[in-house]
């Protein structure tokens, strides 16, 4: 199977973004993103208008690309034109697509309304037969099969801690099999955890005063004087 791209859109370094390949349908879905052609005696492409600002151009570009994505072309998207791609501050370029999924799992699990919603997200991690875990298991014992074609000492070694790592989270994965019934039974509705916080500090005790014995009013009795701090050996 072919992974050679139909349709390749990039940013050039003039700041133009360009589209290059596909057929007449790609080309007319191109255009119904806002592509326009451009033609010279031996080749065409086509390119967004100018003067629209980067951050629209982008929109674009993405949009472009989903819909030729959407009916099955190969697309190549420029990674700065990817509105789509999640970012952090140690992976700025958005490479690391798989971690990013997991990293927006959680930031849907952090916004559910309610349990039901939350215990749905934590089954795409633990349902036994296609959730995380479970393909996360299937990753180790690949690697570890890799690993052992190598036919070596390191290899050997290698493959073993990759089959631990399988058992490991497949382990897990055992442990938690009621966790999303049990989110489920949590309640109709949740909290946000900034209410949670807010309900503890609106809830929590005070801290006062220990009255004194008898209700004196005597000021209370100073601290003892702190030890004098040890003394250091002098260096020569």
């Amino acid at each position: 199977m072919s992974t050679t791209p139909d349709v390749v859109i990039t940013r050039e370094p003039d700041g133009n973004v360009i589209a290059e390949g596909g057929d007449a349908l790609a080309v007319t879905l191109l255009k119904r993103a806002g592509f326009v052609i451009v033609t010279t005696p031996r080749s065409f492409w086509y390119r967004l208008p100018w003067d629209m600002g980067e951050a629209r151009e982008n929109q674009m570009a993405s949009h472009a690309a989903r819909m030729l994505t959407a009916v099955g072309y190969r697309v190549e998207l420029d990674p700065g034109l990817d509105v789509t791609r999640v970012t952090t501050p140690t992976d700025p370029t958005g490479d690391r697509v798989i971690g990013h999924s997991v990293l927006t799992l959680a930031d849907h699990l952090n916004g559910s309304a309610t349990y039901e919603a939350a215990a749905d997200i934590v089954d795409e991690v633990l349902d036994p037969e296609d959730g995380l875990l479970v393909r996360l298991g299937d990753f180790f014992e690949a690697a570890a099969v890799q690993a052992n074609t190598a036919d070596t000492e390191v290899g050997w070694e290698l493959s073993h801690l990759f089959e631990d790592a399988a058992v490991a989270v497949r382990e897990l994965g055992t442990d938690l099999h009621a966790a999303s019934d049990r989110m489920r039974d949590l309640g109709p509705a949740k909290r946000s955890w900034q209410e949670g916080v807010a309900r503890y500090y609106s809830t929590a005790p005070t801290r006062s005063a220990a009255p004194t014995a008898g209700g004196s009013d005597q000021p209370a009795a100073a601290p003892p004087p702190a030890p004098d701090p040890p003394a250091h050996r002098r260096t020569r």
